[in-house]
């Protein structure tokens, strides 16, 4: 149960829109960077090691923190942690965007994934806890909008901030890429004071301590993996990569015999194996890891492949997946009500949809190249984006279908947790994939294997959809 004050707290329209707003800065930002990657090369002489730093460097901390961000939620008070969130965003963008050198801004961007993690996992919690039937419904479906639309969004709000570059006349040739990060103060400071006015105070009836053996271990499982993965190629692959590499599963195993012993005790773990054992959230979680390996993947190797390989530019470049969210918008906005006629199964037909949306990609990409202009990818990134659009609002309302109340922050936290590292390995992966073989394949043939990769996950990801439950709560 959830303890609270007389009247119940009820989420309003705007208290809505505030968290929404905090749940998609976050997301904004680790995909706005990938534009924005070689001007700051350029100013900060940063070099690839330290671009991926940059990159990764915010995807771990926001990773390895999020279910510990839910639970000190569960504890303090979700509305109290974040409005501690949003402003510690506003103040570490603002430490991005000031920094004076690469490494300044490597520890900048670890801080502002910190910030995000405390934030973010209040946002579904405060859903969770606030809201009911239809409304919770309706809420459900506008975050996994947010979601999929942030993710576009950032790439494309990136390319403008860069070629705008408005604060020019201050920062002279950086400011293209500080832009991206200082856009955030305003957001946050309005995200601030609306918070304080329109989101209701939800915490944990019983809020359990910190698992403390569990967030070390937890920490531990997602730096041996991600952080080799995610840099390994940039350096080099030096040895402490295959020892990192060669740590994960023994960090794995350890964490969830940790996690199980607790929860047999009775304890309250970080992690309870019991909540996987809730099917709507085993299955759904299944289908998060190849949908995000695969979107998280394809949108640093778009952006790469036409600034780069088409010089297109920052601006257009953005510009160029645009049609990628009207089409999502679109398909989420159509969501809910097909899913009450349809179930589940609308996730199949969105998974269909995408891998006809991505074959297309792949088709044009191969009879285009070098000429293929923003008109040319349109008819692709429109169709794989209204797929997209179909399964992930739906995905994230069925994962949190049947968490308890009591347990919104710990559901939410692994929810998002999951989501993070996996957009993070995609782009480990399949961006490690296609700068690997641009030397020896050529842009073109680089960027067509990639997405062809892309395709096999798609095509998973329909595949686990089949066994989803078929009604949707």
């Amino acid at each position: 149960m959830v303890r609270h004050d007389h009247p119940a707290p009820v989420l309003g329209t705007l208290g809505l829109f505030t968290v929404l707003l905090g749940a998609a800065l976050p997301l904004i930002d680790f995909f706005i960077v990938n534009v924005a990657l070689p001007t700051i090369d350029h100013d900060l002489a940063a070099g690839p090691a330290l671009l991926e730093l940059v990159v990764a460097g915010y995807g771990l901390a926001y990773a390895v923190l999020l279910v510990l961000g839910g639970r000190l939620g569960d504890m303090a008070g979700r509305r109290r942690l974040f409005l501690a969130g949003i402003a510690a965003f506003g103040l570490t963008s603002l430490a991005c965007g000031l920094a004076p050198t690469a490494w300044t801004l490597v520890g900048a961007r670890v801080a502002q994934g910190a910030a995000a993690a405390l934030m973010l996992p209040q946002v579904l919690a405060t859903i969770q806890a606030a809201t009911s039937g239809h409304r919770r419904a309706r809420a459900m479906s506008l975050y996994g909008a947010t979601a999929g639309l942030a993710m576009v969004a950032g790439q494309i709000l990136g390319g403008a901030l860069v070629a705008a570059a408005p604060l020019s006349s201050v920062f002279g040739e950086s400011a293209g890429w500080r832009s991206v990060f200082l856009v955030n103060v305003p957001v946050a400071a309005i995200g601030l004071v609306l918070a304080a006015r329109a989101v209701p105070e939800t915490r944990a009836d019983r809020p359990a301590p910190i698992d403390v053996p569990g967030t070390l271990l937890l920490a531990v499982s997602l730096l041996t993996l991600l952080a080799p993965l995610t840099e390994g190629r940039a350096a080099g692959w030096p040895l402490w990569t295959w020892v990192s590499l060669a740590l994960f599963p023994f960090a794995a195993a350890a964490f969830y015999r940790v996690e199980r012993r607790a929860d047999r005790r009775g304890l309250i773990p970080l992690v309870p194996p019991s909540l996987l054992r809730l099917e709507s959230l085993r299955r759904g979680l299944l289908l998060v890891v190849p949908f995000s390996v695969g979107f998280g993947g394809f949108m640093f190797v778009i952006a790469v492949a036409l600034q780069q390989g088409l010089e297109l530019g920052p601006a257009r470049s953005g510009l160029s997946i645009a049609p990628m969210a009207v089409a999502f918008f679109a398909a989420s906005l159509a969501g809910p009500r097909l899913v009450r006629r349809y179930g589940s199964r609308v996730v199949t037909a969105g998974g269909l949809i995408q891998a006809v949306g991505v074959a297309v990609l792949a088709l044009t990409v191969w009879r285009g190249w070098p000429d293929l202009g923003m008109a040319g990818l349109l008819p692709g990134m429109a169709v794989a984006g209204f797929g997209q659009g179909l399964q992930l609002p739906v995905i994230f309302r069925i994962i949190l279908s049947d968490v308890p109340p009591e347990r919104a922050g710990v559901g939410g936290g692994v929810m998002t947790t999951t989501q993070q590292a996996t957009l993070s390995l995609g782009v480990a992966t399949l961006g490690s994939l296609f700068l690997a073989l641009v030397p020896g394949s050529g842009m073109r043939d680089a960027l067509i294997v990639t997405l062809l990769v892309q395709l096999a996950a798609v095509a998973l990801t329909t595949a686990l959809s089949l066994r989803l439950p078929r009604t949707v709560g």
